[in-house]
């Protein structure tokens, strides 16, 4: 038998791991089966969001149904840490006579640790291991410098990236057909493991997590958004972003299915800012930068910042402000908005989040560790390698980092992306019914109203961000 293992690659179309443990489905061909590990305990020590695990789980129920349909049965192992992974799949390779293993190869450091000593265990008892490329359109590794290095910039890299797949290409694999009878399915909350430690394992219907919506809303945004896309995309209370992270973090869609459906709305692939499209493709680059660099640089996996002197940095562990920060109480409008809508939603724009980020880190110089955490403690499209690069991007410690002097002003960052107050008189409902003159710097009306119930600014951004600045150059005086 064949054994095919699912993590963060949750679809049938596009995945290669599972077309080429299905292989061409003839009559010598092995059975086939499914595999997926439920490690809460792990999930837990990874901050991984209650709403990203119900998302996940939930897709997971489809997908066994969808198996079972192909006549593929969906094994579900659970084991609460990594460290147990090994010895509980060997034993599950033995009962079903597994001679080969396929997956797609991990990013994260301890998942690669994880999978090392799965190959060597089953290895032991003969079942060969497969590691394919199922998490980036090209392989960590497969775009690099002149030398040979990873990328420290991303511009360079984004060039580089374009030649390799004008060079490479890549092929988007169709879902393997049915291969016998349908399997029965037993769905997840009837099982003996749904329980309090797993959590709620239902459809959330803010998220419907089938392949086909995550088609749906790439398509929608293709056709209604994607041109005007460098000029909406930065505007939260706007339709202007593609919302599919959630679907990419768990691998519903894969990112060359973006990349592939790109090209054929536009007929071409973009090669540069001058051309439609172009934009949104260079924010897969980013995705496909930040995976990179998390395989290249392990140390991203283990708290420590990609430039290891600011690692040196005097960093605020403040609790006080930081839950403030967490609770949307800080006094600055769209910060407060922000954080609001998170925590309600498990999903942030972007610009918010560059904004939130720079705010925590800047203003209230609270170590950037901190707000990563959070986020994956909140987000349901938390994935490790695009969040700690965008904290440290913010932080001015990572790779292509904002230049330690930009700090984003708050105030100034509401009235340019939200200049009518529409998102945050969404989510602040102490400033709902003020006008938009006054919603971006509130105080000065509330106070001539009489009204004192939305918090004063908790910090002087100018006293702050000259605060911030120091910080940086002291770490260069050293």
């Amino acid at each position: 038998m064949r054994l095919v293992w699912f993590r963060n690659d949750l679809r049938l179309a596009d995945n290669p791991a599972l077309r080429s443990c299905c292989g061409n489905a003839g009559a010598d061909e092995e059975p086939v089966a499914a595999l997926f590990v439920i490690s809460p305990t792990q999930w837990r020590q990874h901050k991984m969001a209650p709403i990203r695990q119900r998302f996940i789980l939930a897709r997971v129920d489809a997908l066994g149904l969808e198996l079972a349909a192909l006549g593929i049965p969906l094994h579900l192992l659970r084991v609460e840490t990594f460290a147990e992974l090994p010895a509980a799949l060997a034993e599950l390779a033995r009962e079903l006579g597994v001679t080969r293993l396929y997956a797609h190869q991990a990013i994260e450091l301890d998942e690669q640790r994880r999978d090392r000593a799965v190959d060597t265990a089953l290895a032991k008892q003969g079942t060969s291991c497969h590691w394919l490329n199922g998490c980036c359109v090209l392989p960590p590794g497969r775009v690099l410098t002149g030398s040979g290095e990873m990328f420290k910039v991303f511009t360079p890299f984004s060039r580089a990236w374009l030649k390799a797949l004008d060079e490479d290409g890549f092929v988007i694999h169709r879902a393997p057909p049915p291969r016998g009878e349908s399997q029965p399915w037993q769905p997840l909350a009837e099982r003996a493991f749904a329980d309090e430690a797993i959590g709620d394992v239902s459809p959330d219907p803010r998220w419907p997590v089938g392949e086909a919506e995550a088609s749906r809303r790439l398509n929608d945004f293709l056709d209604q958004a994607v041109l005007d896309y460098g000029e909406t995309r930065d505007f939260p209370a706007l339709a202007g972003t593609s919302v599919l992270s959630p679907y990419l973090a768990a691998g519903i869609i894969s990112p060359r299915q973006c990349v592939a459906a790109l090209h054929q709305r536009l007929g071409c692939r973009p090669q540069s800012k001058a051309q439609p499209g172009f934009v949104w493709l260079n924010e897969l680059i980013w995705r496909e930068f930040y995976r990179h660099l998390l395989v290249l640089v392990p140390s991203l996996s283990m708290n420590l910042p990609f430039k290891p002197e600011t690692g040196a940095l005097p960093w605020s562990w403040d609790p006080d402000a930081f839950a403030a920060w967490c609770e949307g109480r800080t006094g600055y409008p769209i910060v407060d908005a922000a954080m609001r809508c998170l925590n309600a939603t498990g999903w942030m724009h972007n610009r918010l989040r560059m904004i939130v980020a720079s705010f925590l880190t800047k203003d209230l110089h609270i170590h950037w560790r901190l707000g990563e955490d959070y986020f994956m403690s909140k987000l349901i499209d938390g994935d490790l390698a695009a969040n700690n690069g965008g904290w440290q991007w913010a932080a001015g410690t990572g790779a292509d980092a904002a230049p330690y002097f930009r700090v984003f002003n708050p105030t100034t960052q509401g009235q340019r992306f939200d200049p009518q107050g529409e998102f945050i008189r969404t989510w602040v409902s102490e400033l709902a019914d003020l006008p938009a003159t006054c919603v971006h710097q509130p105080h000065d009306w509330l106070r001539l109203k009489g009204r004192q119930y939305y918090p004063a600014p908790m910090v002087d951004h100018a006293v702050a961000r000259v605060r911030a600045i120091a910080m940086f150059r002291d770490l260069e005086k050293k």
